[in-house]
């Protein structure tokens, strides 16, 4: 049985994710904070959509839910953040904990839930909804930036622990642009249709996706150095192609 997991499904390009995966026959559990949005969702997604009310911060609650499930999980995506904006002068040590503890903790806290799970059978998809704000923070965005970019790196770390024991346990980040949600800006990209990029890449299961970078629709591909660019002509070798998502 396949199973997902939205996190921050209550909203925005979760409740999007929440919608489409359902759309697709992929039964989905919907992790949030606020009962009546995850209700919202859940009349949007239909019968295939389940709430739980967890605080992905909170890693014994997400534990407690995980061993509730109807079944093992096998598609995770962590989903839930927030963007608080403000200035590093206004920030508390204890307002961007806040935040660290949802946009990097969640993600943690999920993930070592899931591969308990996923282990087991030795298969599983993990895609963790990223950004570049760490590369270049922007004004206000301190406590978003440092946690967002920690949980990029987190996913490089697990990939190095799993990769070469558990193939068929795919991971990967998809960065979907700017919304048009409460969190993004009001010209952004309708989240639907980002939604429908995001479940194509979880519903993708290549393992040589795992460790990969997608930015809406393509993959982003590694930097290469000058020598290793140099290197690649004059052994007559093309650089591999990114990918598109097809929805």
């Amino acid at each position: 049985m396949t199973l997902a997991i939205v996190t921050g499904a209550g909203s925005g390009l979760g409740r999007a994710l929440s919608v489409e995966l359902v759309r697709r026959g992929i039964p989905v559990v919907g992790f949030g904070r606020q009962q009546n949005r995850l209700d919202e969702t859940g009349q949007l997604a239909g019968p295939g959509f389940s709430a739980m009310m967890v605080d992905v911060a909170d890693a014994r609650a997400v534990s407690a839910a995980f061993a509730a499930l109807p079944a093992p999980v096998t598609i995770l995506i962590n989903n839930a953040a927030i963007y608080p904006r403000r200035d590093i002068l206004d920030e508390t040590p204890d307002s961007f904990s806040q935040t660290v503890a949802i946009n990097l903790g969640g993600v943690v806290a999920c993930t070592d839930a899931a591969l308990r799970q996923m282990v087991v059978s030795g298969r599983g998809r993990i895609v963790n909804v990223s950004t570049f704000a760490d590369i270049a923070p922007i004004p206000t965005s301190a406590a978003y930036a440092v946690s967002k970019g920690a949980a990029r790196i987190f996913s490089r770390a697990i990939v190095a622990d799993l990769a070469d024991r558990f193939p068929h346990i795919v991971i990967n980040d998809w960065m979907p642009g700017m919304l048009r949600t409460q969190m993004g800006v009001s010209d952004g990209l309708d989240p639907a249709v980002a939604a429908r990029w995001g479940v194509a890449l979880a519903l993708w299961d290549d393992p040589s996706l795992t460790g990969t970078v997608f930015e809406r629709n393509r993959e982003v591909l590694p930097p290469r150095s000058l020598q290793g660019r140099i290197k690649d002509r004059v052994l007559l070798r093309p650089r591999r192609t990114a990918r598109l998502l097809h929805d």
